[in-house]
């Protein structure tokens, strides 16, 4: 009896992809590094061939264990593939491709600022197209970790701001953010395909169809220069930001929603605050401490039904 008890009890491993704030969690520490890949290989690395090629990794090192998922979920697929092709298009390759071009424009500091601003616009696409809604204690909690993320981005100086000046990586995000925020919403209308499966088409998708755009951009004398600081970049923006975060994300976004679960970007700077500190040596100051408390303050009463 006992034998049995322990073989229907569900891994470690399954309680955690069950669990939803986890999941959202991950995804905010594995996209915490992608601004600095991206800055890192600002000027080095054609930023349209790295999201196409990350793309079409992704998609391989995944279909060996995705494809009995995809032969099983083929009959939905096949009737939900624009669907499909939508979300891929939005949350694949134009959001990835958009990212790495602002980042070769614009600095560390407003790409975070400009990151915090995707949990308001999905708010208010969840409103607007499907009637979601927030309690008073949840919009609290939304405020409270946007709070904590100017804190951090300004490191507690309010005249930081007044410095702030829109340039063209600027613009850039902020279209990008509402394209985030789009996919985001309406990644609960995807087909009821597995999990697995949607990533693999999603990558394989986004991919392809940047293909065209990247063979631009080489033709334009932006190349490929395959050394380990490329490959460093590629393999971080494949396996983490890539294939590993988009599990993650699309996970707990469909248990929890959109509105609910786009609060967890705000995690994205403070594990930046936190890697900075353990990695890099930095100092950790008092608004790091400060910002880091209201966003994880923010994130458990934005997250409570």
């Amino acid at each position: 009896m006992a034998e049995q008890t322990s073989q229907a009890r569900p891994s470690l491993l399954t309680r955690a992809l069950a669990n939803p704030f986890l999941m959202l969690a991950l995804a905010g520490l594995f996209w915490s590094g992608n601004h600095i890949a991206g800055r890192a290989g600002a000027g080095h690395v054609p930023p349209v061939s790295l999201a196409s090629m990350r793309w079409m990794l992704a998609a391989a090192l995944l279909w060996p264990f995705v494809s009995q998922h995809v032969r099983a979920d083929w009959p939905l697929i096949r009737t939900g593939w624009r669907r499909i092709v939508v979300l891929s298009l939005l949350g694949g390759a134009i959001f990835s491709s958009l990212q790495f071009v602002a980042l070769q424009h614009t600095s560390a500091l407003n790409a975070s600022i400009f990151n915090s601003f995707a949990p308001a616009i999905i708010v208010a696409g969840g409103a607007l197209f499907f009637k979601e809604r927030l309690g008073p204690l949840n919009l609290a909690g939304v405020a409270l970790s946007f709070i904590g993320v100017m804190v951090i981005v300004s490191r507690g100086d309010a005249t930081t701001f007044a410095s702030f000046a829109f340039n063209k990586g600027d613009v850039i995000l902020l279209v990008n953010m509402m394209v985030w925020a789009v996919y985001s919403v309406f990644l609960r209308t995807r087909p009821k395909i597995h999990q697995m499966s949607f990533t693999f088409l999603l990558a394989a998708i986004a991919g392809l169809s940047l293909l065209p755009f990247a063979a631009l951009e080489h033709a334009g004398g932006f190349t490929f220069k395959f050394d380990w600081l490329t490959l460093s970049v590629l393999a971080y923006v494949t396996v983490f930001s890539g294939a590993l975060a988009y599990v993650a994300w699309n996970r707990g976004v469909e248990s929890l929603g959109a509105a609910r679960g786009g609060v967890f970007l705000h995690l994205i700077p403070f594990y930046g605050a936190v890697l900075a500190t353990t990695l890099l040596g930095e100092s950790l100051q008092f608004f790091h401490v400060g910002g880091c408390a209201l966003i994880l303050t923010g994130v458990w009463f934005a997250a409570r039904r």
